[in-house]
């Protein structure tokens, strides 16, 4: 089978990060090649902005200056990880990609108006074979931040979580042409883990 690659994108909490490493693990176990990667990427621009989002360093005071920080990661993460890995026949599994850019920043503060000004910005990104979309509800979501006892991040308000959860619900409708596919993630790791497996081989 053809090696794919494939983004899983949700709001905090949704399980983007466990069900990322439960695929590349299953695939590996099925003796496939597989790569886990994740948005912000572990290069140097993804490094910076991991430390806003833990506020370990201060975010910009523009949000557009923070949109195109992550532009710039992506563009990074895409050159120096993604399609050299792809072009070797590697599975590449990302825990968020553009799609996450655009959910956090138009809801966080810029509007409707900057979902089609982040599409131009990120027009460079390679589209996935595969997004799954896990849906957690708020409180399910909310529960398993507080449960990992993580410090608060830069996008952890609860209101703005409500927001992103509706925003993710129809996600498809800002990107035209993906091949987009939901999941309920308020089930548990394995069920979910199950379906995600199902959908990538399919």
């Amino acid at each position: 089978m053809e090696a794919k690659f494939i983004v899983l994108e949700g709001i905090d909490g949704a399980g983007t990060t466990t069900q990322t490493a439960r695929l590349v693990a299953t695939l590996q176990e099925q003796g496939r090649r597989a790569h886990a990667t994740r948005e912000p990427s572990d290069g140097a621009v993804g490094r910076l902005l991991r430390q806003m989002l833990t506020k370990q360093l201060p975010a910009p005071a523009h949000p557009q200056a923070l949109a195109l920080l992550f532009a710039a990661d992506r563009l990074d993460h895409v050159a120096g990880e993604v399609l050299p890995r792809l072009a070797q026949s590697e599975w590449v599994v990302s825990d968020r990609y553009d799609h996450s850019s655009v959910a956090y920043q138009s809801v966080s503060g810029e509007g409707t108006a900057a979902i089609a000004w982040l599409r131009e910005l990120n027009r460079h990104a390679p589209r996935p074979a595969l997004t799954i979309v896990l849906d957690a509800t708020p409180e399910v979501a909310r529960a398993r931040r507080l449960a990992r006892d993580a410090s608060r991040e830069l996008f952890d308000d609860d209101a703005l979580q409500q927001r992103l959860a509706a925003f993710y619900a129809r996600i498809e409708h800002h990107f035209p042409g993906d091949n987009i596919v939901h999941l309920d993630a308020d089930r548990s790791i394995d069920e979910v883990a199950h379906d995600v497996l199902a959908l990538a081989l399919a």
